[in-house]
């Protein structure tokens, strides 16, 4: 055997076996000083679809509870207190698992292959042209009409002396959504008691394939459904973004954010510019991380004095205004979701890469090994 493949054979092992994440974990287990940190996980049935079961995860830690089910890698709920230390759940979504399966936009989940947009699902790869299924007008979103969003990941629960979290599992099909290549993707969601859940992607394949995975929750830090989030005062790391068309597709040129209402070098309220935006925030932010694990978002919701920051190694950042919530949706406590109910951040490389090579690639090759990481930290000013 050739010392390469031996190599790439012993890392491929090693990333889907959990081996190489250097988080000393121990499944099943809890340390002597976890339990003196009292972080907690527990697992419980969510219900069953195509007759596979759903579980639900809770991660506990002394301020904060987060929610994880295995359907679609979903994100439930986020329970953080305010500066008086009044609990809400932060992020949209719903108690039970019928309105996930039956169809919503993306609350909580992970997607994939492909977050965000390909414009008319097709693309020109070492010289072969591939259709994606398409389900956003003209253009492929989200993986398709059945991303990763839509399917039950294996899951399995562990603790380390710095963490509680799930590791998620799934293998994608050569073909699958009409993308090339049998694809390994584990997913790592962990919650420590500095208040930060950490999300990492990790992923193989068996041919060149493209790949962007992201996290797709709605936050909103008055409460799910107790409000917009206009007044949210939000700073993003950026000067530039990627200028789209009608359709949301890039046109391919970056575009300085100076003296435009996409400038949020400065913290200010979302609301304040976004009668300016063509029905709202649906852009990806070309973040100033350059490729480093880095804080690039800050959010504060003044009422309550809840805020968040986002990490990321990722070189984009998707940033939502919920513009299509309507209030036909009813969550959590029987709340309408209206618009701009909520707000995404989305981590990811750019919409569309796969037509665009003057973008950062996101071509995955047999020979390479996808990992990118996201943190979401939850405070109270």
């Amino acid at each position: 055997m050739k010392l390469r493949t031996l190599i790439k054979s012993l890392m491929i092992l090693c990333i889907l076996t959990a081996g190489c994440t250097g988080s000393g974990t121990r499944y099943g287990k809890h340390s002597k000083d976890q339990e003196e940190k009292k972080m907690k996980i527990s697992k419980e049935n969510f219900g069953v679809t195509n007759g596979q079961e759903v579980f639900l995860f809770t991660l506990q830690n002394t301020s904060i509870t987060v929610k994880i089910i295995n359907y679609g890698g979903i994100v439930t709920s986020i329970l953080t207190p305010d500066s008086e230390g009044k609990i809400e759940d932060i992020v949209l979504g719903f108690d039970k698992l019928d309105p996930y399966v039956s169809g919503h936009p993306y609350f909580g989940a992970i997607v994939g292959r492909y977050g965000n947009r390909i414009a008319k699902g097709r693309f020109t790869l070492d010289g072969q042209t591939y259709q994606l299924s398409i389900n956003n007008g003209e253009n492929h979103l989200h993986g398709g009409s059945t991303g990763f969003d839509k399917v039950v990941w294996e899951a399995t629960e562990f603790i380390t002396d710095e963490s509680v979290g799930v590791e998620l599992k799934y293998h994608s099909a050569d073909g699958e959504e009409g993308y090339p290549g049998n694809m390994e993707v584990r997913i790592i969601y962990s919650l420590n008691n500095a208040n930060e859940l950490k999300i990492e992607y990790f992923a193989t394949t068996s041919k060149a394939t493209p790949v962007n995975l992201t996290h797709h929750s709605y936050f909103n830090l008055k409460g799910a459904g107790n409000g917009d989030v206009l007044d949210h005062l939000l700073k993003i790391d950026a000067g530039k973004y990627t200028e789209v068309d009608e359709t949301l597709i890039p046109t391919g040129e970056l575009k300085d954010v100076s003296n435009t209402p996409f400038d949020f070098r400065k913290r200010k309220p979302i609301g304040s510019d976004i009668s300016e935006t063509e029905g709202g925030y649906d852009h990806n932010f070309v973040l100033n991380n350059q490729g480093n694990l880095s804080k690039v978002v800050e959010v504060l919701e003044p009422a309550s004095g809840r805020k968040m920051e986002v990490y990321t190694s990722e070189p984009g950042l998707q940033f939502y205004s919920g513009n299509f919530l309507d209030g036909s949706i009813t969550g959590k406590n029987q709340k309408k979701y209206h618009k701009h109910y909520g707000f995404c951040l989305e981590t990811q490389h750019y919409p569309d890469s796969p037509n665009h090579p003057e973008f950062p690639s996101t071509i995955l090759r047999p020979e390479e090994i996808y990992h990118y990481a996201t943190i979401y930290k939850f405070l109270a000013r």
